[in-house]
């Protein structure tokens, strides 16, 4: 059981690691191709942390099953 958990939690973190590239390449290619990206964000729901930059909010949400720019 313990082990199956571990397998659980270990997947889920390689899961949120890809997407987050992928996401990433998204707002890199946006941004060099000067489109303006609004926010760029990791999860959904309410907001838990947010930094304004010049032109894109940054921000962490509470549930981290989805990213998003």
């Amino acid at each position: 059981m313990i082990s199956f958990l571990i397998a659980a939690i270990k997947i889920i973190i390689l899961l949120g690691f890809l997407i987050f590239i992928h996401e990433l390449g998204h707002f890199t290619v946006a941004k060099l191709c000067k489109v303006k990206v609004n926010e760029f964000a990791i999860g959904f729901g309410p907001t838990i942390w947010k930094k304004q930059g010049k032109e894109t909010k940054y921000a962490i949400r509470l549930i981290p099953l989805r990213w998003f720019c």
